[in-house]
This record gives C-alpha cells, sequence and structure tokens, in this order.
C-alpha cells in the first residue's frame, strides 16, 4: 500500500518536469525524464500513477477498486476539480499511525475533469507550481481507460 511521503526535493523536480508536459496523442516514447502515466494492480485494487516509472517518484497517483465510483487520490499535484474531497476535510479521520497521508483527497471517477483525462488524455491539476495539465501519449491513453474500466465498470 502505497503509505509513504515524497521527498520534498524530489516531488519539486517532479512538478516542474509535470508542468512542462505538453499535449499529445501519439505512440511517441516516453519524455526523456522518464516521467508518464504507469498502471499497476495490487490485489484488487488498481493503481495509476503519474511519475517514474519503477520508483516512488510519484507526483500523482490514483487507487480504486472494482465497481467503486470514486477514487482515492495521493501526491503532490492534484485534479483540479471541485468535487475533489480532501481527506482532511471529508467524514473520514486520518489514522496518524498507518493511515491516511495529509495530502490524501478523493475524486468521484465520473468526474468532468477526470472525463477528459479518459477522453483526451489531459488531466489538469493543482500543485505547488499552480494550475497546469499533465497529457499522455495513445498508449498511455489505453492505461488510463482500462483504470476507470476497473474503477466503475465503464469509462469515466
Amino acid at each position: 500500500m502505497f503509505r509513504f511521503a515524497i521527498p520534498a526535493v524530489a516531488a519539486l523536480g517532479l512538478i516542474a518536469a509535470a508542468a512542462q508536459s505538453s499535449a499529445t496523442n501519439s505512440d511517441a516514447p516516453p519524455a526523456p525524464d522518464g516521467m508518464g502515466w504507469h498502471l499497476s494492480h495490487e490485489g484488487p485494487m488498481a493503481k495509476l500513477a503519474y511519475g517514474l516509472a519503477n520508483s516512488d517518484q510519484l507526483a500523482l497517483m490514483m487507487t480504486c477498486e472494482p465497481g467503486r465510483p470514486t477514487a482515492t487520490v495521493y501526491g503532490d499535484v492534484q485534479p483540479a476539480s471541485p468535487r475533489l474531497v480532501h481527506a482532511s476535510t471529508g467524514p473520514a479521520e486520518i489514522d496518524p499511525l498507518g493511515g491516511g497521508l495529509p495530502d490524501e483527497a478523493r475524486i468521484p471517477t465520473t468526474d468532468p475533469v477526470l472525463r477528459r483525462l479518459a477522453r483526451t488524455g489531459t488531466l489538469a491539476v493543482d500543485g505547488d507550481a499552480g494550475r497546469f495539465e499533465l497529457t499522455a501519449t495513445a498508449r498511455e491513453r489505453r492505461l488510463i481507460g482500462a483504470f476507470f474500466t476497473w474503477c466503475g465498470g465503464n469509462r469515466a
């Protein structure tokens, strides 16, 4: 389970790299800095992350379970949506020993910003660097579609 903090220096680097991301709908290889969208599964949970493959250097990660219409969001950048509910302001308390991180949030998988991600491969996010967009290649867009299919039984 993803329950650790990203070092501040690495996080700022990820945010800066993500802010320089540009839209593409091609099958081009990942950006030279290695940043990109990655899908993995841990038991029944699907994890969609934007960051470096096979590392804990992630700018954003969303998790969900089959049939659940809500995704849990972790990371230094978060979807730019008014429907995003931060754990610290939501009904659930944070477990200080093993529970949620302060930057944990929840968002409906049907949120317009997530629908746009599934449809166009572009996700508007907010972070310390302000508002910017994370983009996906055509191959990454297929992974994003698989994530939303896994979560809600249909595409966002």
